[in-house]
């Protein structure tokens, strides 16, 4: 099932409670930004950034399925 961008930030919004996290997310997923420009911009490690992506992708997707 595909989902629609404002599908998505709901979803974010709905499950994931952290707003750096919510913000990281919807930047990858919604606006396709890379780990490097991530972690430019959020002012973390290409390693925290692909961490905080994974554990939350995890976690947003079991609720979804």
């Amino acid at each position: 099932m595909e989902y629609t961008n404002s599908q998505i930030r709901e979803l974010i919004a709905e499950h994931i409670h952290s707003e750096r996290n919510r913000k990281i997310l919807e930047r990858r997923l919604i606006d396709g930004i890379v780990l490097e420009k991530l972690a430019e911009e959020f002012d973390m490690s290409r390693r925290q950034i692909w961490s905080i992506i994974n554990k939350n992708e995890k976690e947003l997707f079991s609720k979804i399925k």
